[in-house]
């Protein structure tokens, strides 16, 4: 992914917040596995877990799941069966994640207040905000494995868990109460289990590119953002007020890289 300096986001606690905010990843893999395709993709959600908040060495790990009649899941299955006599194993190439932000739009030139004006040297470009992870994947699958049995268990309960009380804000004094794995018969949720696939990615990389007008001169960014506004829909509002968010976190990292070169 082409990241331009200006669009670049390193901050590990912003990154880790947006995929917790943003858990929904597009998860591709290369596994050669005859007859299916080399490359795979699948839409699944994550749990992220990392252990020390203020160590950048430690960029932790996803825990996801895939149902086992996925193709995906079938490849990835079929390869490891091939390679290793284990059965719950390590994917041999390095598996990509792609969290993307809940908004995103179009950007005209005609937002550009002050450059169309002053030259003309405007173009239309497309805002969006997005974290990329690059990582090593642990699958499991063997439905008779304790670390099965205790991965997908933990992994449920999490996500669910994170579905209810993050997503949805139940819980809590005068709230609804949060559905739970316990709520659905024990026989029902063994079932439902067993026709999945567990995933664990411990993160090799993770990078973040927020592409938000950030760069451009003051008065085309307040065109940006009035432009945005002025579409007079949830979505428009949401992508001002990060504009706005974006613009303010430029400026005042300008300020700080000034200072340090002082």
């Amino acid at each position: 992914m082409f990241i331009p300096a200006y669009h670049a986001e390193t901050d590990l606690s912003i990154l880790r917040q947006f995929i917790r905010d943003n858990p929904l990843g597009i998860f591709t893999t290369a596994t050669p596995s005859t007859p299916h395709s080399l490359l795979q993709v699948s839409h699944i959600p994550w749990v992220l877990d990392f252990e020390d908040v203020d160590d950048p060495t430690n960029l932790g790990r996803l825990r996801g799941h895939m149902a086992r009649q996925n193709v995906q899941a079938k490849a990835m299955i079929q390869n490891l069966s091939k390679s290793l006599s284990e059965t719950t194993s390590y994917l041999e190439e390095e598996v990509l994640i792609v969290f993307n932000g809940p908004v995103h739009h179009y950007i005209t030139p005609k937002y550009y207040v002050q450059t169309k004006p002053d030259t003309g040297k405007v173009v239309p470009t497309w805002n969006y905000s997005t974290v990329q992870v690059y990582g090593k994947a642990r699958v499991f699958y063997d439905t008779k494995s304790a670390d099965f049995v205790s991965f997908l268990s933990k992994q449920l309960s999490d996500l669910t868990r994170l579905g209810e009380s993050s997503i949805m804000g139940y819980g809590g004094a005068g709230r609804l109460k949060p559905w739970e794995i316990s709520d659905a018969p024990d026989q029902y949720i063994d079932l439902m289990t067993k026709s999945l696939i567990g995933l664990e990615v411990e993160i090799l990389s993770m990078t973040g590119k927020f592409k938000w007008s950030q760069e451009k001169p003051k008065a085309d960014r307040d065109g940006v953002i009035a432009g945005l506004q002025n579409l007079g829909s949830a979505a428009g509002s949401q992508m001002a007020t990060i504009a706005k968010e974006r613009a303010a976190i430029f400026d005042s990292r300008k300020v700080e890289k000034k200072r340090a070169s002082d």
